[in-house]
């Protein structure tokens, strides 16, 4: 239980990220940019200067910034993926609007169900493909065919959501530090929204900054980035993805009530949203009932074999 609000308290602080970006006045790739930026600087000086310190302190190693050329590019590849995730996402808002891109990135958990048996060499699970579809169905009431083309650009970005996690699973399990992940992926991310930006928009926008933007920005990159996309890096220690991006579906659900409460947008709280909240939470309350039922049936049948066997040897 105490993992599963762990996990719902990293969800509530990835929702946060829609809060700022509406508090800061940059466009939508200078956000990228200078999140990616930040944190990739505020990872590097926690992993190169805090935290050696720290471990000092308690005479405890602390993993080095730099764990060899092999697994920087590597994180720096994952990185690319969640930078190319990001510039998807906002391209699918670009394209049609916040509700179509949010309906699109609950494909993640349909995409996840094969991606992750893919990467863990395992058989797919119907009924992961099933949840999966219920919460689609839940969301999709209402969809216009005129937005198709930023519902598919906001599939691309759930197709991404749905690989870059699994490579980070097999890292960490491998003994990965969450935090050095993090300082090479944003790094990673980072290169891949400079090299998008002359064909997207202009450099010039990326220093059109306006009041706090500074500030925000900042609780966006240590809070929402750095703090956050290490922390779930440290929960693919304890949750299979598909677990994961079932809760993350609840972000949008987070974001919509917290944008109502704070900027009083209840427009966005109409029968669709409604019935995407309900097809989301059923969908994380039947995923661990399934897998428990699953097991105590796969042991039933071990017993039960074992009991066979050792009847047929007594006779």
């Amino acid at each position: 239980m105490k993992r599963y609000a762990q996990l719902h308290f990293l969800v509530l602080i990835l929702a946060a990220t829609a809060v700022l970006g509406k508090l800061i006045s940059l466009s939508s790739l200078g956000v990228v940019a200078w999140r990616t930026f930040f944190a990739f600087l505020g990872a590097c000086v926690w992993v190169g200067l805090i935290r050696p310190r720290l471990a000092r302190r308690k005479n405890v190693a602390a993993a080095p910034l730099w764990p060899g050329r092999g697994p920087v590019l590597r994180l720096i590849g994952i990185g690319a993926l969640v930078g190319i995730h990001w510039l998807c996402f906002f391209g699918s808002v670009k394209l049609s609007n916040v509700s179509v891109c949010l309906l699109g990135l609950t494909t993640m958990s349909l995409f996840t169900a094969f991606t992750e048996p893919f990467f863990d060499r395992r058989r797919v699970r119907g009924f992961e493909v099933l949840l999966g579809l219920l919460i689609i169905g839940g969301v999709s009431l209402g969809f216009e065919m005129r937005y198709a083309a930023g519902l598919l650009v906001a599939m691309g970005a759930a197709l991404l959501a749905a690989i870059f996690p699994a490579l980070n699973r097999r890292l960490v399990k491998a003994g990965g530090d969450p935090q050095v992940m993090v300082a090479w992926e944003m790094l990673g991310a980072l290169l891949v929204t400079l090299i998008a930006t002359p064909f997207l928009s202009s450099y010039g926008e990326l220093f059109a900054w306006h009041g706090l933007d500074w500030m925000w920005l900042l609780v966006l990159a240590w809070g929402c980035t750095v703090f956050a996309h290490s922390f779930q890096i440290h929960l693919l220690r304890h949750f299979n993805i598909y677990s994961m991006i079932l809760a993350i579906n609840f972000e949008p659900i987070y974001g919509v009530l917290a944008a109502a409460f704070l900027f009083n947008e209840y427009k966005e709280l109409d029968r669709r949203f409604y019935f995407g909240m309900g097809a989301t939470i059923v969908a994380n309350l039947l995923h661990p009932a399934i897998l428990r039922w699953d097991e105590r049936r796969k042991r039933g049948r071990l017993i039960f074999e074992g009991d066979a066997a050792d009847s047929k040897a007594a006779r």
